[in-house]
C-alpha cells in the first residue's frame, strides 16, 4: 500500500470516480439483496453528488501501476464534517488504502479546524464498521431506526445489540 498517494480530485479522473462509485452501489445492491438500490445506472448519482453544494472537497488514491483505486469526499456543514463517501475498488480493498483515505480526510479537517468529523456506514457493511472502527471513529453519535413496512428482506439480517436491545440490520 506504500505506493499510494493521496492526492485532490481532478476532472480527469471523472471515469474511475464513476466507477468506484458505481462499485459502492452495487456493494449496496449485495448488502440489501436489492438489485434496483441506485437505479438502472448504478454510477449516474456520481454527476449529482459532484454539484452539491456543501461538498467541500473529494480526493482519491492514486496507485502508480493502478491509477486511482479510491475515492473520498467531505461535506462541510458549519464547523462539522462528514465524510462522504469513502469508497475502495475491491481489489485493493484490504491493503490499508481506506484508512490512509480516511487519515488524510481527518487531517484535512483538522487543517480547516473542524470539530467533528462523521460518518454514517450502512449498519449491514461489517467491513465497513471495521476499517472505520480501525480509523479511529469510535464514538457512537447518532443511532437511525427504521420501521420495515414491506416484507422482510429476503437478505441476510445480522442481530445487534444496543442497550440490551435487538435490532436487525
Amino acid at each position: 500500500m506504500g505506493a499510494v498517494t493521496v492526492r485532490p480530485y481532478r476532472p480527469a479522473d471523472h471515469s474511475e470516480g464513476r466507477q468506484l462509485w458505481g462499485e459502492l452501489t452495487e456493494r449496496h445492491r449485495e448488502l440489501y439483496d436489492d438489485p434496483g438500490y441506485g437505479g438502472a445506472d448504478p454510477t449516474a448519482a456520481f454527476e449529482e453528488y459532484l454539484t452539491r453544494l456543501d461538498l467541500s472537497g473529494v480526493w482519491v488514491a492514486d496507485h502508480p501501476e493502478h491509477g486511482v483505486i479510491g475515492l473520498v469526499g467531505l461535506i462541510v456543514d458549519g464547523r462539522r464534517g462528514e465524510v462522504e463517501p469513502v469508497v475502495v475498488t475491491g481489489g485493493h480493498r484490504g491493503e490499508g488504502v481506506g484508512k490512509a483515505l480516511l487519515g488524510f480526510l481527518a487531517d484535512e479537517a483538522r487543517r480547516r479546524h473542524l470539530t467533528s468529523l462523521s460518518i454514517s456506514p450502512e449498519s449491514r457493511n461489517v467491513e465497513a464498521i471495521t476499517c472505520l472502527h480501525a480509523a479511529g471513529y469510535t464514538v457512537l453519535s447518532s443511532v437511525e431506526l427504521t420501521l420495515d413496512l414491506g416484507s422482510t428482506p429476503a437478505g441476510r439480517c445480522e442481530t445487534l445489540q444496543l442497550h440490551e436491545l435487538d435490532f436487525r440490520s
